[in-house]
């Protein structure tokens, strides 16, 4: 069994709650609160996640903490003005991560919450030492976060005013209203796996289809090599083209769309459609739908002694979300709205926006957040996950077959270079001294 985090990194709270006999949930709680102290440009308990846990009797859940749109939100409520719903008070939507963190913790933890707030409690009062990559998102977002600085925003109910005072629409009743989803994970089996994810609206179901599509190759030949990335980019636009059909399942049907991501004979028709010669026009791929620009997100994997296993990420969106930050809590709000599609007039040549990801009161933004777990035989095998917006989905798939098909150890998985391909940009990735390097050219 591995832990495959696309970012490798230990986070001594968490493990020692796991020491002390904590359940695998209880650590979740610790370390989550603690990455939201030491890297709240990309999680927070101002924002929302998606955790997906298998317990070691077998039983799997899905807990859906994911932001929701705020009861005064509509569908055309920022006039076509893009730029509205990635920034400022407008953008927030009603935040779920704590409201999520507790809900699973009632259910299966072991050790009082006071005990697992502490550690974080203890990072803000005594402080840390930032990371380089903190410090890089630092210093893209200072200016508008100083922009903001004289402006008080709401912590949860007891600033909920204050966000008003800003010309938000969060209220009370939203967070009242406000209801984690426990659902049941989706299932696929691919290559001898059983892969477990999350429902919709998270990345999981574009994620199986991609590797659906690739597994019609033979593997692991027919996916190295140069030759391996012509064909995973093409099946990646194949991929994010169907995934714009997706969106909250409580207000759009999103059945069949799910049934053909999740189905090997739909994924066999799509590599009817790859040629290992040339690559097409966008229309090829059948995109009837603009795609969105997800951004960061914290990833965590945990496996206590008793195996139950989490893959959770989380997330406030861009960096530090909506760039309103509290002088009195230091807390970041997402800028989750930025995740929805808007009615808007577009370039020619560009699809029209996905009405499926339209805006509606207490509706969830589609999202590329793609926990993972993986078994062979019902017995754990790799918990995964990924930071990095939109390339979250291609990532997690990368990772899967470098250490599945590809035969690498969970280190040289997760190393190896990455490419991604989204509205006609290649972008190529890899590691370098704990640096992404980045390669961008137009295809």
């Amino acid at each position: 069994m591995v832990l495959l985090p696309l970012m490798i990194v230990g986070v001594p709270e968490g493990m020692e709650v796991l020491r002390e006999g904590g359940h695998a949930v209880d650590a979740s709680v610790a370390t989550t609160l603690c990455l939201g102290i030491v890297s709240p440009a990309s999680s927070g308990i101002g924002g929302g996640a998606f955790m997906l846990l298998r317990l070691s009797s077998g039983k799997a859940q899905a807990f859906d903490m994911r932001e929701t749109a705020p009861l005064q939100a509509s569908e055309n409520m920022y006039a076509g003005n893009d730029t509205l719903k990635t920034k400022g008070a407008l953008s927030i939507a009603v935040p779920g991560e704590l409201a999520g963190l507790h809900e699973a913790w009632k259910q299966h933890g072991k050790l009082p919450w006071k005990r697992l707030v502490r550690p974080a409690e203890r990072l803000a009062l005594l402080g840390f030492k930032i990371s380089p990559y903190l410090h890089m998102q630092m210093v893209r977002t200072t200016s508008g976060i100083l922009a903001d600085k004289d402006s008080v925003m709401y912590l949860l109910q007891m600033e909920v005013s204050c966000s008003q005072k800003i010309g938000g629409i969060l209220t009370v009743k939203d967070l009242q209203r406000y209801r984690v989803k426990l659902k049941e994970p989706i299932s696929a089996n691919i290559l001898g796996l059983k892969i477990l994810g999350m429902p919709p609206p998270s990345g999981a179901p574009p994620m199986i289809l991609l590797l659906n599509i690739l597994a019609q190759y033979v593997i692991p030949s027919g996916v190295s090599g140069s030759l391996g990335v012509h064909r995973e980019i093409e099946a990646l636009k194949h991929v994010l083209s169907v995934r714009m059909n997706l969106g909250d399942p409580d207000y759009v049907d999103v059945s069949k769309v799910l049934s053909d991501m999740l189905s090997p004979k739909f994924a066999k028709e799509l590599k009817k459609t790859i040629y290992d010669n040339m690559t097409f026009d966008p229309d090829h791929y059948g995109g009837r739908w603009n795609q969105i620009h997800d951004h960061g997100t914290s990833h965590i994997s945990i496996v206590d002694r008793e195996r139950n296993a989490i893959s959770m990420t989380t997330t406030v969106n861009s960096y530090f979300g909506s760039q309103i930050l509290s002088p009195s809590t230091g807390l970041v709000l997402n800028n989750e709205m930025g995740d929805f599609s808007i009615p808007m007039n577009v370039s020619a040549g560009l699809p029209p926006p996905a009405p499926s990801n339209f805006i509606s009161p207490g509706k969830r933004p589609l999202s590329s957040m793609t926990p993972t777990i993986v078994l062979k035989d019902e017995h754990l095998k790799a918990v995964v996950g990924a930071s990095g917006g939109g390339m979250i989905i291609a990532g997690t798939a990368e990772v899967l077959l470098n250490h599945f098909s590809r035969g690498m150890d969970p280190f040289s998985s997760v190393m190896a270079p990455r490419v991604y391909h989204q509205n006609n940009k290649l972008d190529a990735c890899t590691c370098c001294e704990g640096r992404v390097v980045r390669a961008n050219a137009g295809i």
